[in-house]
């Protein structure tokens, strides 16, 4: 599998970027996982559960016989010190905090029960996406912020186990053989790391990978008409959107960073709003290959908490109206068409932060130069390294306005989520996970209606009402939603499930099914004592850490004969 992102942090506490959480999902189970067909959930460790009358007490009952791939068994026992460690130690709420904000306690009643008791009814009780790690492989961690969980092989309970890293080049992975729903099929995944899309390309035309995920819409139009290669084109999953800093500050209010004060303004944010050109963006940096977003961050691929914005509410392309209101506002005109704060204060000089590996945040870079400029602000591309910037817009806040983007899971409450004062980190700059900064007294409100409404449709309507919030103060704009566009070698590979199976997505789902469906073409069998296949596979994964990029499939001469479901 190629991937044209690096993994963050092989430690599931810490790490979000989209290959990080989908190798995490292949390493280790959760409580639950999504129905492949529904996206419900479905037993995944915990094989069942009950609630109390009253909806504050949860019990789940842990999957009989699924071991670790030590040969320990899962025990409710992990599972309690997994949502503990989350709930006392500031680092290990990174990347699932939220999750566990509404728990009043965790314990373990024997090796299979666990029993939860939340502060107040928690609707996504069956959808928490937290990986259970093995209690005793972790209890002996001393600084979670500090450990990459590098020993190899890993522990875990999935279908697949993490035996090496080689940092921004690959990950190899090997299918576990206790795993409950029996070893996958491929003995080997390789997921290796490219350094640009161009490359990954290449590498899917050569054969030196089989199967590309998260195309650009140019890649993807490239290898579209390739006899060997199977274009996927199906809704996504991901918003893309603007980050604006509206003034940030930790979760205990004291301010940090350098943003603009003039984002502090929501009347600013609003204006940015109006002189942004969706439709354009959408022809001429994705080439048609997406949707503009006339909603927030839930893509319409989740029809039932899509929110869109109709009338008056909606924000178009209109520059004069952008202009209007930055008038009204006080935020004058200087003789070089740039404003100025109230009073004759700041120009409304602002960086926009994108990242050296992603050409199409440079395109979208050239866009807003330009449409801002229009309405007196005046842009200055800034170009840094993922890493530096995932510091900057989540941590340090050293930004003005950047370009991000979320997978979003089938129950968004943790897209959401990324939007409250608890995300912001803490004046140490751990744990947080914000996409925003955002601290909104009347999001919070919503956001706790949601946790406790267990009425799905007035819960739906309580989440389309906070994404409205989102959309009317503006510290992210959506720009688009990005169609799912992936490629792979039929000479390759025989079959592999979407999730959903209905057209749904292949690399980067919300569940380990495609990876876990998937079956490779019957290769005939190297004779004995010829050495080559060994040799090769040798050869391509050393070839692949030097180019840095692509996912491998190492094949067993026979498939194994059961099937996923």
């Amino acid at each position: 599998m190629g991937a044209v992102q690096s993994v963050d942090s092989m430690n599931p506490f810490l790490a979000v970027r989209l290959i990080s959480t989908s190798i995490h999902r292949w390493t280790y189970g959760q409580l639950t996982t999504p129905d492949p067909v529904t996206l419900a959930p479905s037993p995944d460790l915990a094989e069942s559960w009950k609630t109390s009358p009253d909806r504050l007490t949860w019990t789940f009952t842990m999957r009989a016989g699924a071991t670790w791939s030590d040969g320990r068994p899962v025990t409710a026992h992990d599972a309690a010190w997994t949502f503990n460690k989350i709930m006392t130690d500031d680092a290990a709420r990174t990347a699932n905090g939220p999750a566990v904000e509404n728990f009043a306690a965790v314990t373990a009643s024997g090796d299979r029960t666990l029993v939860i008791r939340t502060k107040k009814p928690q609707a996504s009780m069956l959808e928490l996406p937290i990986p259970i790690m093995p209690r005793h492989v972790w209890e002996g961690v001393g600084d979670i912020a500090a450990f990459e969980n590098e020993t190899y092989p890993a522990v875990g309970s999935g279908p697949y186990i993490p035996v090496e890293h080689r940092k921004n080049a690959y990950v190899r992975l090997r299918a576990n053989p206790s795993y409950w729903r029996g070893a996958p099929a491929i003995d080997e995944l390789h997921v290796v790391f490219y350094e640009n899309p161009e490359a990954a390309i290449a590498g899917l035309r050569k054969g030196d990978v089989d199967w590309i995920g998260r195309l650009a819409p140019p890649q993807f139009q490239a290898v579209a008409g390739h006899p060997d290669i199977v274009p996927w084109n199906t809704q996504g999953r991901r918003a893309a959107y603007l980050q604006l800093n509206p003034g940030a500050a930790t979760s205990d209010g004291e301010p940090i960073g350098d943003g603009h004060p003039a984002l502090k303004d929501a009347r600013v944010r609003r204006a940015i709003h109006h002189a942004i050109d969706k439709r354009t963006l959408v022809e001429q940096v994705q080439n048609g290959l997406a949707v503009p977003a006339d909603g927030s961050i839930v893509p319409p691929m989740y029809r039932e908490f899509f929110w869109k914005a109709e009338g008056d509410e909606a924000v178009a392309f209109d520059p004069a109206e952008a202009g209007r209101i930055l008038d009204e506002a006080g935020y004058a005109k200087g003789a070089d068409g740039v404003r100025t704060m109230p009073g004759g204060g700041r120009a409304l000089e602002m960086r926009f932060s994108v990242r050296t590996e992603e050409p199409v945040e440079e395109k979208i870079a050239q866009y807003l130069t330009g449409w801002l400029r229009d309405i007196g602000i005046r842009l200055t591309v800034r170009r840094i390294d993922a890493n530096r910037y995932t510091e900057e817009t989540g941590s340090t806040a050293l930004y003005d306005i950047a370009i991000s983007g979320w997978s979003v899971n089938p129950d968004p409450e943790e897209v959401l989520a990324t939007h409250l004062c608890s995300r912001r980190p803490t004046a140490s700059g751990q744990g947080g996970g914000t996409e925003s900064f955002f601290c909104d007294d009347e999001y919070e409100r919503l956001y706790g209606a949601q946790l406790a409404e267990l009425d799905r449709a007035e819960r739906v309507g309580l989440i389309k009402q906070m994404q409205r919030r989102l959309y009317t103060e503006a510290p992210v704009i959506a720009l688009y939603y990005p169609n799912n566009l992936e490629g792979y070698r039929r000479d390759r590979i025989a079959s592999i499930t979407p999730i959903p199976k209905d057209r749904g997505l292949l690399y980067g789902g919300s569940g380990y099914w495609p990876v876990y469906s998937l079956r490779a073409v019957e290769r005939p069998a190297v004779p004995e004592g010829n050495g080559t296949g060994t040799a090769v596979a040798v050869a391509a994964i050393a070839a692949l850490a030097l180019a840095a990029g692509g996912v491998l499939l190492v094949r067993r001469r026979r498939a194994s004969a059961d099937d996923r479901e």
